[in-house]
């Protein structure tokens, strides 16, 4: 069972924070195919966001926000995006995955940026999805 933390400083520092960690998570994921980071670790640290509040503030607090559903439903839209990304490649006469051949009106090193940031963006709503339905299943009441 998940109860509000009875500190009113960890109430104030988790409120004060958890918007920064989750922009720092949207940057992880957004900027991951340039520098070091990407849809695993943003996803990662988008879910260890929500689990921090769901933590200290209670599920009162965060399942209006983040409800316990949400997990499954971002999982399988990411697998539809990593997925959608590859067949889209498929489709349009390449490999699995060669961002080149993604039909995008754009040029060559544009389809193949746009290419693994949807890549990236599909893992995150995964990782993030299936992190919080874990821990959601681990902290349900019976």
């Amino acid at each position: 069972m998940i109860t509000k933390y009875q500190s009113l400083i960890v109430n104030v520092a988790c409120r004060v924070i958890v918007p920064f960690i989750f922009m720092f998570g949207i940057y992880v994921i957004m900027f991951g195919h340039y520098s070091p980071g990407g849809g695993f670790q943003g996803g990662t640290i988008l879910a260890a966001t929500v689990i921090l509040m769901r933590m200290c503030l209670g599920k009162d607090a965060t399942y209006g926000k983040f409800p316990p559903q949400l997990g499954l439903i971002l999982g399988a839209i990411g697998l539809l995006i990593y997925g959608g990304t590859g067949v889209a490649a498929l489709i349009s006469g390449g490999n699995y995955l060669d961002y080149s051949a993604i039909p995008f009106p754009v040029s060559e090193a544009e389809r193949r940026y746009y290419g693994i940031l949807c890549v990236d963006i599909g893992v995150a709503f995964t990782v993030f999805g299936t992190l919080l339905s874990i821990f959601d299943s681990l902290t349900k009441e019976k």
